[in-house]
């Protein structure tokens, strides 16, 4: 029998449960009025506000309104946008051709960024190339865990690597989100996980460096702030449903 290498995660003390805890408050917020008549207003507000996340985490913070009234140009937030924009087209490849699948994050996320040459091309290193490798046979299969727990993985992971010039950061969290909608968790792509992470900035940046670590101290620190962002994120697809439904 084949042993799953991310099955001890689960056994991390407390993770289980936080866990089934971000995915109980996630399930809840599935009855929302707003997504029966309104879905795909609500998913592109979730898309719109997720790539103003991931883009504010690279340092390049904007206002919703002015990106939504399509006034800013900064490199970083379009790549952001394009990201988030391609997710949906992109998740049943994802399991597939992840490696492929990362390849355009990149060009999508960095095209304006960094030089044509470096345009979804990993960085020249053993041991990138290898971990990539091992990324990719966990997405493919290679895990049984829940979807919530392979996403925090590959967001974690993507972090560490950097495998990518420029805004690798912003391959790793539509990523991270690819997994969600392509394993059935979140199909709509409702679910703005990149909202949490930037509500919850400095414990991000803290769990994501306890995360390189690799010890079950600094795994643990990760999957629970990761669980932490997600329920951020439940309830900020209560808080958009309501908006447009106030807005109907």
């Amino acid at each position: 029998m084949t042993v799953d290498p991310l099955a001890p995660l689960l056994a991390l003390a407390d993770i289980a449960e936080a866990v089934e805890q971000a995915r109980t408050r996630f399930d809840r917020t599935l009855g929302h009025r707003a997504l029966r008549r309104h879905g795909g207003q609500v998913a592109a507000e979730v898309s719109l506000r997720s790539a103003v996340a991931s883009a504010a985490l690279e340092g390049r913070a904007h206002e919703r309104e002015a990106v939504r009234a399509g006034t800013i140009t900064d490199p970083v937030l379009q790549g952001a946008l394009r990201v988030a924009g391609a997710l949906p087209s992109l998740s049943d490849r994802w399991p597939r051709a992840p490696r492929q699948v990362l390849a355009r994050l990149h060009v999508l996320a960095a095209r304006d960024d960094v030089d044509q040459t470096e345009l979804g091309r990993p960085v020249e290193d053993p041991v990138v190339a290898a971990r990539l490798d091992g990324l990719a046979g966990l997405v493919a299969g290679g895990t049984r865990v829940p979807p919530l727990v392979l996403a925090a993985v590959v967001h974690g992971e993507l972090l560490n690597l950097r495998p990518f010039a420029g805004p690798s950061a912003v391959v790793a969290r539509g990523a991270a989100r690819l997994v969600l909608l392509s394993s059935g968790f979140d199909p709509r792509g409702l679910l703005a996980v990149d909202v949490g992470h930037r509500a919850r900035e400095p414990e991000y940046v803290g769990a994501a460096g306890a995360f390189a670590t690799g010890t079950p101290d600094g795994l643990r620190s990760w999957l629970r702030h990761y669980m932490s962002a997600v329920e951020v994120a439940a309830d900020q697809l209560t808080e958009i449903g309501d908006e447009v439904l106030a807005a109907d």
